[in-house]
C-alpha cells in the first residue's frame, strides 16, 4: 500500500480514533488533505543502487558519530525485543530489516558488535529504564533519527551528520509501525511466530510478552492517531513537531481529550552544526535553555511520562527521559562541524564565481545571515556569548505563517488543566506556554534531580550558561518571527525555507513567480541549482505549494518590493555566483566553532548592518 493513502484507511478502520481526530479538523481540510493524499503516491520506496557511503569530516570520530546515532533520550516507544522480532504488516519482512529501514527513509547502518549489534537504524536507539513503572528495555527514536541527512548523487551516497532528514517520512514510518503491531496483536499466529523469534534469543513469558504487546499497542496507535494526527501527508523530511509535543504531552498523556490539535504546521527539521552554540534555536526562535530545549524534544519522540494518576496529581511526574544520554547527545553537537562542499563527488568549485558570490552575498545577505566566524550576543554567565541569529518579522520575511499561527503560539487560554488545575493556581484553562512553563519544568527539575547530583559546573554548562536554570530565563524573545541561520553547510540542507517548499537554492534566490508551485521531494542531490533534482523525470513524493502550511512566498528577490521581498531582481549569473559561493562554505573541513565564543568575538548588537540592529526583537 503507498503510504500516502495509509491515513485516510486507517481511519476508516479505526473510527473510535477517528472520531477524536476529526473533533479537532475542519471539513475543509479533511476534504482537501485526504482527496490529495489518494493523488500523491511516492514513489520513493524504491530503493536504489547504492554504493558505499561517504562520511564528509565533520570532526567526529567513527566513536562519536556512534554514540550520537543510537545514545538514548530515554525514547520508550514499544519493547525492544517486539521491535527486533515484528514483522511489517502483510509481510514477512522484519520491521528492523535495512530493506524496510530504507522504504520509510531511516538510514541505515551495518552491525557492529561494540555499538550496533542489532543493525539499528540511524536514530533508533536502546532504552534501558531500570526503576519505577516503566521498568523495561525499549526501542525508541532519538534527535539523530530526524537531524541526520544523506545525499545521493549519481548513487554516490554522501552522509551528512547533523542534516536535514531528507528521506526520512516519519508519519510513514509511525503509520507502518503501528499497522504492525495491531496486527501482531490480532493475529494468534503472527503473535506465535514472533514469540518463536523472541525464544530464539533467549527465555521469555508468553503472557507477559502479551501483556507488553497489548500496552505498547495502546501507546504506538495513540502516537499514530492522536499526536501526529495530519489533514493531509507532510512527506518526507517535514513533521509538526512542536504540535505533537504539545499533543503527547498536554492531551494524551493528561488524558484530556479537548487538548489534543490538529498538526497543520509541518516543518523541516533543522540542521544541528552550531545549534548548541546558538543564543536562539527552533525556526521561531524560541528556545534557548539546551538541556530544557532537549527535554522537551525528547517528548516528541515518545518517552513514556505519567501526567495521569494519583502520584502525578501530587507532582510526581515520572518519565523515562534519559538525562545523562540527553547531556552526552548535546555534547557531541558542541564538537560538531557544517559539512565542506566534497569536490571529489560534487564537482569542483569555480574560485572566480565564489569571489563574485561572496561579494553578492555581502551586499544582499549578510544583514540577517552570517558566516564563520559570526556575530556574537551578550555575554553570559563566565563571560560566554552564543551566536547572535537575526530573528526576522514575518511581515518582512513574507514566508508562511503557519507554524507561527499555530496553538502552540496562541496567547489565548485554551488548553484545559483538569485534574492539573492546582498548578495553575486553579485555573482551568491556559495557553500553552503557560502549560510548559509550570508541568514541563517542574518534570525537568524531578528528572535532573534524579540522575544526578551534578556539580554547580555542570549545571551551568547544561543551561548553556544561562542565569537561571532549566526554565524560560525572562529574556524578551522573539515575536511572530522566524531565525536566520549561519549559511556554512547549508548547501546540503534541500529543501529551503523552514516549510520545505522550495526544492532548490536557485528557486530560493528567484522571484516568487518563477518558482515551482509542485515539485516531486526524492533523494537525488542536484550540485548545479543546489537541492533536489527536479528534471521532468524526477519522481518522489509530490509537495503543492498550494495547500495550507507548504506556501512558498517569501525571501524572494524581485523588482517592485513589498512583503517577503528581501532583495532586487538578480540575474540568472548573479543566481548561480552566489550558489557557488554558498558550496564553498566552510572553507575548511571539520572547522568546529568555539563554544561560548571565540576569544575576541564580533558583538552583533555593536554591528550597524545586523538586522535586529534595525529592527529590535
Amino acid at each position: 500500500m503507498c503510504f500516502n493513502t495509509f491515513l485516510p484507511v486507517f481511519l476508516c478502520k479505526n473510527k473510535m480514533h477517528t472520531k477524536k481526530i476529526i473533533h479537532v479538523m475542519s471539513g475543509l481540510m479533511v476534504a482537501c488533505g485526504l482527496a490529495l493524499i489518494a493523488q500523491t503516491c511516492s514513489a520513493q520506496s524504491v530503493p536504489p543502487t547504492q554504493k558505499p557511503v561517504t562520511y564528509l569530516n565533520q570532526a567526529w570520530s567513527t566513536q562519536d558519530r556512534a554514540a550520537y546515532y543510537w545514545t538514548s533520550q530515554g525514547s520508550a516507544l514499544l519493547s525492544y525485543d517486539i521491535y527486533l522480532a515484528l514483522q511489517v504488516a502483510g509481510s514477512e519482512t522484519l520491521f528492523n530489516s535495512p530493506k524496510n529501514s530504507d522504504r520509510l527513509g531511516l538510514l541505515t547502518e551495518p552491525a557492529d558488535l561494540k555499538n550496533n549489534p542489532d543493525a539499528l537504524p540511524v536514530g533508533i536507539a536502546k532504552a534501558v529504564v531500570t526503576s519505577g513503572q516503566f521498568t523495561g528495555v525499549y526501542a525508541g527514536m532519538t534527535c539523530a533519527a530526524c537531524h541526520t541527512g544523506q545525499l545521493q548523487y549519481k548513487g554516490q551516497q554522501i552522509r551528512i551528520d547533523g542534516g536535514v532528514p531528507n528521506r526520512l517520512n516519519a508519519i510513514a514510518w509511525i503509520q507502518s509501525l503501528n499497522a504492525s503491531v495491531q496486527e501482531t496483536l490480532e493475529d494468534p499466529a503472527r503473535f506465535q511466530a514472533m514469540l518463536k523469534r523472541i525464544r530464539a534469543h533467549g527465555p521469555v513469558d508468553e503472557s507477559d510478552l502479551r501483556m507488553r504487546l497489548e500496552n505498547d499497542a495502546t501507546f504506538v496507535s495513540k502516537v499514530s492517531n492522536l499526536e501526529l494526527a495530519v489533514p493531509f501527508h507532510p512527506g518526507p523530511g517535514r513533521m509538526d513537531a512542536l504540535s505533537g509535543i504539545n499533543n503527547l504531552f498536554m492531551s494524551i498523556k493528561t488524558g484530556i481529550d479537548e487538548n489534543n490539535r490538529l498538526s497543520t504546521a509541518p516543518v523541516k527539521a533543522p540542521f544541528l552544526w552550531n545549534a548548541p552554540q546558538s543564543a536562539w534555536v527552533q525556526w521561531s526562535g524560541v528556545a534557548e535553555n539546551p538541556i530544557s530545549r532537549n527535554h522537551s524534544e525528547a517528548l516528541g519522540v515518545f518517552t513514556r511520562t505519567d501526567l495521569s494518576s494519583a502520584r502525578a496529581i501530587e507532582g510526581d511526574f515520572e518519565s523515562t527521559h534519559d538525562i545523562k544520554g540527553l547531556i552526552k547527545l548535546e555534547e557531541l553537537l558542541r564538537r560538531l562541524a557544517p559539512p565542506a562542499w566534497p569536490e571529489k563527488i560534487l564537482g569542483k568549485l569555480d574560485r572566480e564565481k565564489v569571489e563574485i558570490g561572496a561579494k553578492l552575498f555581502s551586499t544582499h545577505c549578510l544583514e540577517c545571515h552570517t558566516t564563520y566566524p559570526y556575530r556574537w550576543s551578550a555575554p553570559r554567565l563566565q563571560d560566554k556569548r552564543m551566536i547572535e541569529n537575526a530573528l526576522v518579522p514575518l511581515n518582512i520575511i513574507g514566508t508562511d505563517p503557519e507554524q507561527l499561527n499555530s496553538p502552540s503560539f496562541e496567547a489565548k487560554e485554551t488548553f484545559k488543566t483538569g485534574h492539573l488545575s492546582k498548578y495553575f493556581n486553579g485555573k482551568t484553562s491556559v495557553n500553552a506556554g503557560e502549560y510548559f512553563s509550570e508541568i514541563h519544568d517542574r518534570m525537568l527539575r524531578q528528572n535532573i534531580k534524579k540522575a544526578g547530583p551534578f556539580t554547580p559546573e555542570e549545571h551551568v554548562l547544561m543551561n548553556g550558561y544561562l542565569t537561571q536554570e532549566y526554565g524560560p530565563t525572562g529574556n524578551k524573545g522573539p515575536v511572530n518571527s522566524y531565525k536566520a541561520a549561519p549559511r556554512d553547510g547549508a548547501w546540503s540542507s534541500a529543501p529551503f525555507l523552514h516549510n520545505a517548499s522550495i526544492p532548490n537554492m536557485y528557486e530560493l534566490l528567484s522571484p516568487e513567480s518563477e518558482r515551482s508551485k509542485t515539485f516531486y521531494v526524492n533523494r537525488e542531490f542536484d550540485p548545479i541549482k543546489l537541492g533536489i533534482d527536479t528534471s521532468p523525470q524526477a519522481y518522489g513524493f509530490l509537495f503543492d505549494t498550494r495547500l495550507p502550511g507548504n506556501s512558498n512566498a517569501g525571501h524572494a528577490f524581485q523588482s517592485g518590493g513589498g512583503k517577503g521581498v528581501i532583495g532586487p531582481e538578480l540575474s540568472t549569473t548573479e543566481r548561480y555566483a552566489l550558489i557557488e559561493y554558498l558550496k564553498s562554505i566552510p572553507n575548511h573541513p571539520g572547522q568546529v566553532t568555539p563554544y561560548g565564543g571565540p576569544a575576541k568575538p564580533a558583538i552583533a548588537s555593536e554591528d550597524p548592518l545586523w538586522f535586529n540592529t534595525k529592527h529590535p526583537y
